[in-house]
């Protein structure tokens, strides 16, 4: 027979506090200090969250968000095939924290051959959760309260929030924009850097500099030249250089792209950040690495080991016999490495065309996914508002992708505060794209264009 229940603790405490009219039971506890850390104040908003939604909602054609819509390579998948039904069972669990061996020892292969030096898999390798979490490493591992780090504008957006998030101070230099004069189409590569205004953001407080190259969003592969300017500075000034290398293998028109770390001076003051994701076009498997004197990794493993820790083991795995295909095959053509980028520049100048035709004045980009391009002649179709505290690139990316079914992406998320307002008749499009979908782009702007043709 089952006993029955005697009365609750929050019963007894009803009975006790009815002549107050009240209950301890039922009032609410309420905090008055406050709860978020002060190094998340003003970095809450992220311009993926929303145009992300927004595309999912309304696009017919995404080249907005930067990711491929065509498959990984077969021997990728293969090797990811083979590691999850192969005999080694040892692959479904940890391995080693700061980078699975085979994939850290061909990494250090590779990059032998890229910088011209030995390097130590065990040291000069860490690999990361993507190129994300190597550059959330590097700012926590080597930037402090107080330090400057200098960003070059237009920069990939989360350089900003995680500079501030490490307690330091950003310092934003631009790429100025220096049309030719011959009437052509304008190329990443006029946009420069001014050499005087670049030296006079480095101060006593410089910590770092982070170099993008290629550029996210602008597609510029920066000149050596470019990068002697910025290794000259750093030298002068004893500055770290944090080098986002994602896009090392998407350059174009015979352009090469030159690691800063390998100019004089320079190793032991950079950090290179890689990314397989961008590398073998397999975005979602979030597998990054960054290659460096063991000085600075060291840092970096501490911030790694008490955070992350690990990374999944088996998409390591598979991308370690990835490099090694790639590593036999290097410089040759049947190379993945030379094969991609061909296929990428065709998909890029086809969308250089249509955006062109159709009047949208492409910025031609020496490497990358992206291109961006001017919207100065759609003023019409989406008028400024005088008022709107919303800058007019955004306005005309939401007016774009609701009433086209177009994504993009607003250029001015990829500037400061102080700058924004001036690149605004600029958006990005993503061309790393199944042919298809490039296609149907291209009948959305014809129709487009049609539309303006006879209203």
């Amino acid at each position: 027979m089952l006993r029955r229940a005697g009365p609750s603790l929050c019963h007894f405490l009803l009975e006790r506090n009815s002549g107050a009219g009240r209950s301890s039971c039922s009032r609410e506890a309420k905090m008055s200090r406050p709860v978020q850390a002060r190094r998340l104040e003003g970095i809450d908003k992220n311009i993926w969250v929303e145009f992300v939604k927004l595309a999912a909602t309304y696009s017919k054609v995404n080249l907005g968000q930067g990711f491929p819509d065509f498959p990984a390579p077969d021997f990728l998948t293969e090797a990811l095939s083979r590691a999850l039904g192969g005999g080694n069972h040892m692959l479904h669990q940890y391995t080693r924290a700061f980078g699975h061996p085979p994939l850290v020892k061909v990494l250090a292969q590779f990059f032998e051959k890229l910088l011209g030096r030995d390097l130590d898999p065990m040291t000069n390798v860490m690999v990361t959760v993507g190129a994300y979490q190597a550059l959330f490493c590097c700012f926590q591992a080597l930037v402090d309260e107080g330090d400057e780090v200098i960003i070059i504008e237009p920069f990939f957006d989360c350089y900003e929030p995680m500079v501030k998030m490490a307690g330091g101070t950003p310092v934003f230099v631009p790429l100025r924009p220096n049309p030719p004069k011959d009437g052509k189409l304008m190329s990443s590569a006029d946009w420069q850097l001014d050499a005087a205004e670049l030296a006079s953001k480095f101060s006593e407080r410089t910590k770092a500099i982070v170099l993008n190259s290629p550029n996210n969003p602008l597609g510029k592969v920066f000149s050596r030249g470019e990068l002697g300017l910025i290794a000259e500075l750093c030298v002068k000034h004893d500055v770290l250089c944090i080098s986002d290398e994602v896009y090392e293998w998407l350059v174009y028109d015979g352009k090469q792209h030159i690691r800063i770390a390998s100019l004089e001076g320079m190793w032991e003051r950079t950090v290179i950040i890689g990314s397989a994701g961008k590398t073998f076009s397999a975005t979602g498997w979030k597998v990054g690495w960054v290659v460096g004197p063991d000085r600075l990794l060291k840092h970096l493993r501490t911030v790694h080991q008490n955070s992350v820790y690990h990374c999944a083991t088996i998409a390591q795995e598979a991308v370690a016999q990835g490099f090694q295909r790639e590593l036999m095959l290097y410089g040759k053509p049947e190379s993945y490495f030379v094969q991609l980028p061909k296929e990428l520049q065709q998909k890029r100048d086809w969308l250089v065309q249509s955006l062109d035709g159709v009047g949208m004045k492409p910025i031609i980009p020496e490497g990358t996914y992206f291109l961006v391009a001017d919207i100065s002649q759609f003023k019409s179709d989406v008028p400024d508002v005088p008022d709107s505290d919303e800058p007019y690139d955004y306005r005309f990316t939401k007016w774009m992708v609701k009433n086209k079914g177009l994504a993009a992406i607003p250029l001015s998320a990829f500037y400061s505060e102080a700058h924004k307002n001036n690149y605004t008749n600029f958006i990005r499009f993503c061309f790393a794209k199944e042919e298809a979908t490039l296609k149907a782009a291209n009948d959305i702007l014809q129709k487009w264009k049609q539309e303006k043709t006879s209203s």
